[in-house]
């Protein structure tokens, strides 16, 4: 196959797979905050047991790896700042780095590989089994009953998720601060509150809104995409990950040149 020609057919696959995530996150959008008030409203049951799975069973792997991240960006930072004899910054560096990046995004790569590979396997297998077509068949729509709950459920405990990280990236950072740097707890936190504006903070919730309708809308489309077969559920969990991961990144560096641009970093 030519190169042109082969260049051209990746292009309108990706913009054809683009086009498909869109329609069916704005579908899922507007069963959530538009389908209330036209009578068909979410089930908070299904929401409230999908938010539980998405955001409170993941706080202890979450906890555990911001932590370590946030001693590990203290170290690297106070690896450069001490050379000029300026390790009062590592509080700071650690906090605007964690709120503004690493706490959303680290987030985000725990998510897709707890919730949105769950996500595809989920409907995915009940895609071979035919239970999406029972669902058709009791005139209950898909998206309505199966991704509504789910995308709730994201778009309010991405969020939750990254302040958490944010907070435990903060105390890791202080571990270091305190064995190794000079601070108390009390002077580690106060120079990370003179760091931190604002806006380091509410970019980075931002941040994990899309990302968390990217992941919800990914894995939803990876598992109706599945095909016939066992095995066609673990392609379309694998490719839930690795696009969930490919886009979210994308997404990170649309909305961080977008706050830079506009004066929001």
């Amino acid at each position: 196959m030519p190169l042109a020609q082969q260049v051209g057919r990746t292009t309108i696959n990706g913009l054809a797979y683009i086009g498909g995530l869109a329609r069916l996150g704005g579908r899922a959008a507007h069963f959530t905050f538009v389908g209330p008030f036209q009578g068909r409203p979410v089930s908070i049951t299904r929401a409230f047991h999908q938010a539980m799975a998405v955001g409170v069973t993941a706080l202890p792997i979450l906890s555990l790896i911001t932590f370590f991240i946030g001693v590990i960006l203290a170290l690297q930072g106070a690896y450069e700042l001490r050379k000029f004899g300026a390790l009062q910054y590592v509080a700071g560096a650690v906090a605007i780095s964690m709120t503004r990046e690493l706490g959303p995004l680290m987030t985000a790569i725990v998510v897709i590989g707890r919730s949105g590979s769950a996500f595809a396997a989920e409907i995915g297998t009940m895609k071979v089994t035919e239970e999406i077509d029972a669902l058709e068949t009791m005139a209950l729509n898909p998206i309505q009953f199966l991704v509504t709950p789910k995308f709730l459920a994201m778009v309010v405990m991405m969020p939750c998720l990254t302040t958490w990280a944010d907070l435990m990236g903060v105390l890791g950072g202080s571990l270091f601060g305190v064995t190794s740097a000079g601070f108390t707890f009390g002077s580690y936190m106060r120079a990370t509150l003179d760091a931190l504006l604002l806006r380091d903070i509410y970019t980075g919730l931002i941040k994990s809104v899309m990302f968390g309708m990217v992941i919800t809308a990914v894995g939803c489309h990876e598992g109706f995409s599945t095909g016939a077969g066992a095995e066609e559920v673990g392609r379309s969990t694998t490719a839930a990950v690795v696009m969930s991961i490919f886009l979210v990144v994308v997404v990170d560096l649309l909305f961080t040149a977008l706050f830079y641009f506009t004066g929001g970093n």
